[in-house]
């Protein structure tokens, strides 16, 4: 007769992390911070250490046509645009006036004015590596080699005045933002 060798139960390692586990806790911290990260909280802290400048007006933008200014430093070249469509991080009536850095994070491409593709709402390609960015949702990448999103001026409307107050990202070739102060 066959007996059945019993082995313990082991015990929990706390060294180990199972990938469900892992998986399990990611969510939920990322659910937090998503959470509380949001709204105006998350923008003063994006905005606190830059200067304010008046980067256009509203009564001249040209809805679907991009146009360029320099934030926070004369050096930096950005975007602005007044989208067909609502966008995250957009300013306005229509909450579709927003305002991305024209570098490609990826390596440092240059995409102008005339990158902008209206029917889509999308910036690009990269002449480099043809990574192509959403203007609606926060210049997250749609295709390409790029692994991070364009870095958003944050706006504000004063009357008629497009105000930057901020940037959510890193600029190619910084490790940290100028601030323009």
């Amino acid at each position: 007769m066959t007996q059945a060798i019993k082995t313990p139960a082991k015990a929990h390692d706390c060294t180990s992390f199972s990938r469900r586990n892992f998986l399990i806790l990611g969510g939920a911290s990322v659910t937090v911070l998503a959470t509380y990260g949001g709204g105006a909280g998350a923008q003063d802290l994006v905005s606190s250490s830059y200067v304010r400048q008046v980067v256009g007006k509203v009564s001249e933008l040209e809805q679907g046509v991009a146009t360029t200014f320099s934030y926070p430093t004369d050096d930096i070249e950005n975007i602005l645009v007044m989208l067909d469509e609502e966008a995250g991080g957009g300013v306005g009536a229509g909450r579709n006036i927003v305002a991305f850095n024209t570098i490609c994070p990826h390596q440092g491409g240059y995409m102008g004015e005339a990158d902008f593709k209206r029917p889509h709402s999308v910036l690009g390609p990269c002449p480099l590596h043809l990574s192509t960015f959403d203007l609606t949702k926060h210049g997250m990448i749609v295709s390409g080699h790029a692994v991070e999103s364009l870095p958003q001026i944050v706006l504000e409307i004063d009357g008629d005045d497009i105000v930057a107050t901020g940037v959510m990202g890193l600029f190619y070739g910084y490790s940290q933002n100028p601030t323009g102060a």
